[in-house]
């Protein structure tokens, strides 16, 4: 991938000349040596990822940087400020929220490590190096040793809060195992790899955060498969990221609407996941995997975005720079039920559409860039929304979603409470008065160039519900009856007819529309409008049945 490997050169590049234009080089500021991120906030993290890209482009032969003395000054003085900022026992803070960080100083060593090794190697003479090269390894070498020592020490008795926590410390402890020995890096990784790996037969792991962290857990399988020689570790990483070539949008961007982490809704292109299809096509000779690193450079390019930050990789395994691959692509027309995950994927070329269970946003239809979820408000007792309990196939290309909502109220107590203040009242006691229901089944079917979704709601009448359609902000949306601009945070109640939303080259059409009542978001506490969308409410009182077609339509506007 030589023409993969020159983006990647010169975007190194380019992150060395913004990195070295705002290192901190005040020697009376605390963070001297450090690199203030968007909050201005100096932290071990940023400086990390910072100089060893900066490590990189000084010992790269094709690079501008190359050897260059100023380069060098700056990666020693911010060795130097991450050194300091080492807490004792060679922990990490994450200054915003963690603190004597388990995770963080794994992410930290884990960012170190790859140039570490470059270093040894040059070091030890595996690499070739001319008296230069071999000059600055003799100055950076102890200084990542040192840092990197005294976290492989922290890390055999750390804690950790989520999920991929455990895998990016236990991997970061074999590798340090398997450079630096000690068998207390091998006792504590071995403890933790005790819980399985969290990845389903679907290629979900627990988090499910498609934009972020399951590439993070990818990162770690892969280390854990180098560090201990075992390609089992490889085995939930060729289903991540088989199902991930199901998560890719017509706009190339990540359906990130099923994660648990701050990546949810986020509009996040693949790159990221770059280096993993290329290194895991190219050891288990996948073609597929290949295609998609082809094509995830093409879509950096399409959407002028730097590529991933991977010199060092290409460095440490030059065959991957040299590797030469036709194929391009993502899959663009597949149907997937992922039961473990409880989530339908389906793209049919340029538009696509997404069914959750157990989510209030639970479903989501995409053609091109352009972006409609459905809700189902209903401020029935304490639920505020439809939020599915079952996701079942009903045939081909059709499921059913079903949920009831039990309203209930609080009875007196049998005996006299021990107190009259009723928060310190134990109402675990009190007896229940159930009912009624309110229950939803709603049918997603296939038609051509979209979906039909059949709404019936049954149990108790007469309360007002609606139905929301919240588009991308800035679109256009048109009925027979009206026209409206769909600014961030507006809405309208469409009472019949078809409309037609458009943003771009996109356009999605919806309806027939209803709207018995104007009763849109925020009483009595339900569901406010979605963030950065324009919503349209279709509105009507229970008992209701109701189908809803969503088409995806070339815009009217383009």
């Amino acid at each position: 991938m030589k023409e993969h490997y020159n983006k990647v050169l010169r975007d190194s590049d380019a992150r060395v000349a913004r990195f070295m234009e705002i290192q901190i080089l005040d020697r009376n500021d605390p963070f001297f040596g450090g690199f203030p991120s968007a909050d201005s906030i100096a932290e071990p993290k940023v400086a990390i990822y910072h100089l060893t890209t900066m490590t990189a482009c000084c010992l790269n032969a094709d690079s501008k940087w190359h050897l260059d003395a100023e380069v060098l000054r700056r990666i020693l003085l911010a060795l130097d400020y991450v050194r300091r900022s080492q807490r004792p026992g060679g922990y990490f803070d994450l200054v915003n929220c963690n603190f004597f960080s388990g995770p963080d100083t794994a992410f930290c060593t884990k960012r170190l490590l790859p140039v570490y090794v470059y270093l040894r190697r040059i070091a030890e003479g595996a690499q070739a190096a001319d008296a230069a090269e071999k000059d600055v390894c003799a100055q950076l070498l102890p200084l990542y040793e040192a840092i990197v020592k005294d976290a492989a020490e922290a890390l055999t008795h750390c804690g950790f809060h989520t999920p991929n926590h455990r895998w990016a410390i236990a991997s970061v402890l074999m590798m340090c195992h398997r450079l630096l020995g000690g068998e207390a890096y091998k006792k504590a990784a071995d403890a933790i790899l005790l819980e399985g790996s969290d990845c389903n037969a679907d290629g979900e792991y627990a988090e499910r955060s498609a934009g972020n962290y399951n590439r993070i857990n990818n990162d770690a399988m892969i280390m854990l498969a180098v560090a201990t020689g075992d390609d089992a570790y490889y085995e939930p990483v060729v289903r991540n990221l088989t199902m991930m070539l199901t998560y890719v949008e017509p706009d190339d961007s990540i359906f990130t609407n099923n994660s648990t982490r701050q990546d949810r809704g986020r509009k996040i292109y693949p790159k990221d996941y770059y280096f993993e299809y290329l290194y895991m096509g190219d050891v288990l000779q996948k073609p597929e995997f290949l295609d998609a690193a082809n094509e995830i450079m093409a879509a950096v390019d399409r959407h002028g975005l730097k590529a991933m930050d991977c010199l060092i990789q290409f460095m440490l395994q030059p065959r991957l720079a040299a590797l030469e691959h036709a194929g391009s692509g993502f899959p663009a027309d597949y149907h997937k039920f992922y039961k473990g995950s409880e989530i339908v994927r389906c793209r049919r070329k340029g538009y696509s559409y997404t069914i959750i269970n157990h989510s209030a946003g639970f479903l989501y239809f995409q053609n091109g860039d352009f972006t409609v979820s459905m809700h189902i408000g209903a401020s029935f007792c304490e639920h505020r929304s439809f939020i599915p309990e079952t996701l079942a196939s009903t045939g081909e290309n059709a499921y059913a979603l079903h949920q009831t909502m039990t309203g209930w109220y609080y009875l007196p107590f049998e005996e006299k409470p021990e107190t009259s203040d009723w928060w310190k009242m134990d109402h675990t006691k009190r007896a229940q008065l159930h009912g009624p229901d309110m229950i939803f089944d709603v049918e997603v079917t296939e038609a051509e160039n979209g979906i039909d979704v059949h709404i019936v709601n049954t149990g108790i009448d007469r309360a007002p519900l609606r139905v929301e359609l919240a588009f991308d902000a800035g679109c256009r949306v048109e009925t027979e009856h009206f026209a409206a601009d769909g600014a961030e945070g507006g809405g309208i109640v469409a009472k019949s007819g078809t409309l037609t939303a458009s943003r771009g080259r996109y356009a999605i059409e919806a309806g027939p529309c209803f709207g018995a009542h104007g009763f849109t978001a925020g009483k009595f506490g339900s569901m406010k409008r979605t963030e950065g969308c324009y919503t349209v409410y279709l509105t009507d009182f229970s008992c209701f049945e109701h189908t809803i077609s969503l088409r995806a339509k070339p815009s009217l506007h383009d």
